[in-house]
């Protein structure tokens, strides 16, 4: 049996896989984040259209300004950049490049600098 850890629309599980002739999986629960700080205390920034992760352009704990690029998405032939909502540091990034993701759904977390984070 291997174990691997698995992200699914960026909630973290840890998977066992049998190899073959062995017995079937015997659980699948996710996985308890290790590091409080890694929790998300931002806010969550999201699609606005349906597609494909081309570039990651940030990383996690990165400065970002607002209307800055945290990743560039594919969508109808079409790059659009999906920028912070407001000036902040980049806590989470939870699309990888190549990802599909769905509109509205979360693909970052940016802490805002300072103050609460209203979008």
């Amino acid at each position: 049996m291997e174990t691997y850890i698995v992200k699914v629309n960026g909630k973290t599980y840890e998977v066992e896989v049998e190899k073959q002739g062995e017995q079937a999986v015997q659980s699948i629960e996710p996985v308890k984040n290790s590091s409080p700080s890694k929790m998300a205390s931002g806010q969550e920034v999201t699609c606005g259209t349906s597609g494909k992760i081309w570039k990651v352009v940030q990383t996690e704990g990165a400065q970002v300004k607002k209307g800055g690029t945290i990743m560039i998405l594919e969508a109808m032939k079409m790059e659009i950049p999906i920028v912070s909502p407001f000036d902040g540091t980049i806590e989470t990034i939870l699309a990888a490049e190549g990802d599909s993701v769905e509109a509205g759904q979360p693909v970052a977390v940016v802490a805002c600098e300072g103050k609460l984070a209203t979008a």
